[in-house]
């Protein structure tokens, strides 16, 4: 028995009764059995056992390395309704070797406040940064949100990856996952998405913390589960990730693949929205980018790949 055994009861969190609440805790029993899952015994010092019938630690052993009782550890990952400390939470986040954004995940799901908020819903975005946007052709770049929505564009985004700027979603909504995941090959202009889209969902995931139990988030996630094998197997597996730099490669019919570094920038004042710019990573890149910017009428995908 410890004395965290009774955690304290963190007043900011969400009504125990209320639906968005049972839907957090629910998230977050998952997130937690998925953690454990994957640490080994020997990831933490102790030695392998037998039998064991899952892969991962056991309920017990995280409340060993936490400092918590066993079963309020096991209500924590049942779902039921009790609140953590932040205190306890750091304790569990430990034990878990959970990184920093997985850290931050935790915290979220458990209604403490986290280093950020993020959405699908956000404000118009400012005419001003349009121009911005503008001043950026031919490098590609647009403003988005953490549910992938596109806001706004400039051409040399548009021209870049017309699969997302001119196909709309379910519910009225441009968005760079649902092309992904939904363009057929012979028509995607997204060449890496298979390697990109662990990733993609992965910051995906990490922004539902935040609203979990919201309607519009829960409608988006429920339309890419049942539309897309690939999200949802991706989706089940609880992995989170920040939105880093990394290579994306497109296709265009007329110049060919194209190689761009993705950069995603947060935008003071609006939580709820990135903007991500795309530099080219050749110079040959940079040529093709240009060509395509000043030629938009030119076949986007090359149909014989």
């Amino acid at each position: 028995m410890t004395v965290l055994d009774s955690p304290p009861v963190n007043a900011a969190g969400p009504a125990p009764g209320s639906g968005r609440a049972h839907a957090r805790r629910t998230e977050l029993a998952a997130f937690l059995k998925a953690c454990r899952a994957r640490v080994a015994p020997g990831d933490v010092g102790l030695p392998p056992g037998l039998r064991r019938r899952t892969p991962g630690l056991r309920r017990e052993e995280v409340a060993q390395l936490a400092g918590v009782g066993v079963t309020w550890y096991t209500w924590l990952e049942q779902g039921r309704p009790i609140n953590a400390s932040e205190q306890v939470l750091s304790a569990i986040a430990r034990a878990l070797l959970l990184d920093e954004v997985q850290r931050a995940h935790l915290y979220r799901l458990a209604g403490l406040p986290a280093d950020d908020t993020v959405g699908a819903s956000c404000p118009a975005t400012d005419p001003a940064l349009q121009k911005v946007l503008d001043a950026l052709a031919p490098m590609p770049a647009a403003i988005s949100n953490r549910a992938y929505d596109i806001l706004a564009y400039n051409a040399g985004y548009d021209a870049l990856f017309p699969g997302a700027t001119r196909s709309v979603a379910p519910h009225g909504r441009r968005n760079s996952m649902w092309c992904a995941l939904t363009v057929p090959d012979c028509c995607n202009p997204f060449v890496n998405r298979d390697e990109e889209l662990p990733r993609m969902v992965g910051v995906m995931r990490a922004a539902y913390a935040s609203h979990v139990g919201e309607p519009g988030w829960e409608r988006w996630v429920r339309e890419l589960c049942t539309t897309s094998s690939r999200f949802r197997e991706l989706w089940a597996t609880q992995q989170v990730a920040p939105p880093t730099t990394t290579l994306k490669v497109f296709r265009h019919a007329a110049v060919g693949e194209i190689r761009v570094q993705a950069a995603y920038l947060t935008m003071p004042g609006s939580p709820e929205l990135y903007l991500v710019a795309y530099t080219p990573e050749r110079p040959v890149d940079q040529e093709r980018m240009a060509w395509i910017t000043a030629n938009p009428g030119a076949p986007v995908v090359d149909h014989q790949h």
